[in-house]
């Protein structure tokens, strides 16, 4: 890519950046019972009070990574110290083992409590990042004891919840994709900001990286499937053992490049790529554009009615993801796909009246009617992420082309 069309993207993306910000903390934050409140109409009115757990541990990781990035600004302090605040004093199941809830009332009051630790795992992350930025002790603790109360649900530990499996183990024994992956970036945020407990850090981003790669990445079907047997045996025979969700894959896919930049796996780098370029093979749609939801990766009906939806979050990650491949190979093809994934999301998602992307478009890339901004699944995360990222890396890009000039080599 050439540096002026890399100027170009990264206009864009700072606009967009500061145009999202802005609606959240306009609109999202609650100046009264302190948190966010992620369920936001077109135009930014709440349609729901109840709090997303989860989305408080993300907006909190969003604001504090801002901070991070682009220096501390009070407006951005506050909101991810507020999201911290509310998490720690309404949302934590302190009678059963301080696992913490999946949604709560707008007050604080406990709602539902889920199987998956996903709420444990943003927090983890919301601290951590809150901690790189402030030097506050207590907040790497907590931090750490969800991070380590994440490892410990992941891998056969007791949950103090108590909730059974969806499925009966005992009848259909299975093993989810996004257990590893999302523990692999977590840990990738952890081990920056806590460098005391490299080694095990490492030791943890290991045992990801051979459970996503040996179990449920399957290179002889073209895909990396959702769910797997424990012992990573394909469950073809059943519904969900077919699903393949491309924008997981895709996902799952940086998550690998992060860690082969760390350890200068080249090998691990080649894997990363095989799974982006398999997710966007089957999950592509080359008749309306986009990326379906969820595939069946035999070709079969699939069960959920929103399969070939178009959501926001993949195509954040598809412009993260192939932005990075493209860094980190030099391959041309990767840029192509990131200039493919730009167009199509941006003649799509943005909502250039009141800001923000929209979160639910039909197959045909029109919004839902009526349309959200945000929803108990959608909030101040994704699309801020990857306008970060993004950021960041058309900043590298644009170093590496200036210096390309500079000693007579150029870019392609």
């Amino acid at each position: 890519m050439d540096r002026k069309r890399l100027e170009g993207y990264r206009r864009e993306i700072r606009a967009q950046l500061g145009s999202c910000i802005d609606f959240w903390l306009k609109n999202g934050m609650d100046a009264e019972c302190g948190g966010v409140l992620t369920c936001l109409d077109r135009r930014g009115e709440v349609f729901s009070g109840d709090k997303s757990v989860w989305m408080q541990g993300r907006c909190a990781w969003t604001f504090a990574r801002l901070c991070s990035l682009y220096g501390a600004r009070d407006e951005w302090l506050r909101a991810s110290k507020s999201c911290i605040d509310f998490l720690e004093s309404h949302c934590v199941n302190r009678a059963q083992g301080g696992r913490l809830y999946f949604t709560v009332t707008r007050e604080g009051r406990p709602l539902r409590q889920r199987r998956y630790c996903f709420s444990e795992g943003f927090a983890a992350l919301a601290n951590a990042e809150y901690a790189a930025v402030t030097g506050d002790a207590g907040a790497l603790d907590r931090a750490r004891r969800y991070y380590d109360m994440v490892w410990m649900l992941n891998n056969g530990g007791p949950d103090p919840v108590g909730m059974p499996p969806k499925t009966d183990p005992e009848v259909r024994p299975m093993r989810a994709l996004a257990d590893p992956m999302i523990y692999l970036n977590m840990t990738s945020v952890l081990r920056r900001v806590d460098p005391e407990r490299e080694a095990e850090y490492a030791k943890r981003a290991g045992a990801c990286v051979r459970q996503i790669v040996g179990l449920h990445m399957k290179p002889d079907l073209g895909c990396t499937l959702e769910t797997v047997a424990p012992n990573g045996d394909a469950l073809l025979d059943t519904v969900a053992g077919r699903v393949v969700n491309p924008g997981h894959d895709i996902e799952c896919s940086w998550f690998l490049l992060e860690q082969a930049g760390r350890t200068g796996d080249a090998g691990l780098r080649g894997m990363a790529a095989k799974m982006f370029d398999m997710a966007v093979e089957m999950g592509w749609d080359e008749e309306y554009g986009g990326l379906k939801y969820f595939v069946d990766c035999l070709g079969r009906p699939p069960e959920a009615y929103e399969h070939d939806m178009k959501l926001w979050w993949p195509h954040t990650e598809m412009l993260i993801a192939a932005l990075m491949l493209y860094r980190d190979t030099g391959e041309k093809r990767y840029a192509e796909w990131f200039a493919r994934a730009w167009d199509y999301s941006m003649a799509v998602f943005p909502d250039r009246e009141y800001g923000e992307w929209y979160g639910y478009l039909r197959r045909d890339g029109k919004p839902t009617e009526p349309a959200c901004k945000g929803s108990t699944f959608k909030g101040p995360f994704h699309y801020p992420r990857m306008l970060m990222m993004v950021d960041q890396m058309l900043g590298d890009l644009l170093d590496r082309e200036k210096g390309g000039h500079e000693d007579g080599s150029g870019s392609n």
